[in-house]
């Protein structure tokens, strides 16, 4: 569901229950929406459909060897995509819902889309924190993928206008949670080798990490 360049002005709903529920079916129909993320606001689509996930990497101009992060609302749910070390399953119960995105092994079965992981051996997933995501992720039943909603390069948006006026042409609607919180990213760690390794620092730190797990291989 892409809407045409005549239509570059998309609903902006506020989050109650009945928008999230527009903006569940939208997912559900193969669409695209913008909604709030822990950071900034991001391009949501289904995680687990193909066309889904092209449509996102279509609609931000965005590399397509880059992998993406999917967003989940339940254990169960993430357990379906990723295999869970003890290690894993601890920061996850420290840190999630919240801004630690885990790389783990994917699962036998996993219902992601190929082009989310684009044939990396791990799968990125995370629990948001912010609750108008999390409420979309649960009220759509399955994973979403949620990319900053910016054409790639441009400044990453904070408010449901940036989003359409930078890729209003590509979104059925946005889900209007106010200004993001434009903190750091969310911390990216690599747990499908041996040592757990740090891709990317974000909110939650080295050193918050380690007090759960031990020490792990810092990025330089």
């Amino acid at each position: 569901m892409v809407q045409s360049d005549a239509q570059a002005s998309p609903p902006c709903l506020k989050p109650t229950q009945a928008a999230i529920a527009q903006a569940a079916r939208v997912i559900r129909d193969g669409g695209l929406i913008g909604l709030p993320t822990d950071t900034v606001y991001g391009l949501a689509a289904d995680a687990t459909s193909d066309a889904a996930v092209a449509g996102v990497f279509r609609a931000k101009g965005r590399p397509a060897d880059k992998p993406l992060i999917a967003l989940i609302a339940t254990m169960t749910m993430a357990e379906a995509c990723g295999e869970f070390s003890a290690p894993a399953l601890a920061l996850a119960e420290a840190f999630w819902p919240g801004p630690l995105t885990l790389v783990l092994p994917r699962a036998a079965g996993s219902p992601l889309s190929p082009l989310v992981h684009q044939g990396a051996p791990g799968v990125s997933l995370r629990i948001p924190g912010n609750k108008t995501a999390r409420a979309v992720v649960e009220a759509s039943e399955r994973p979403l993928t949620a990319p900053s909603a910016n054409p790639s390069g441009a400044p990453s948006p904070l408010t449901a206008a940036e989003v359409a006026a930078g890729l209003g042409s590509h979104v059925a609607l946005i889900v209007d949670g106010g200004r993001a919180a434009d903190s750091l990213g969310s911390t990216l760690l690599d747990l499908t080798g041996e040592t757990a390794r740090l891709l990317r620092a974000g909110v939650v730190t080295c050193e918050a990490i380690e007090g759960v797990i031990g020490p792990i291989v810092r990025a330089n």
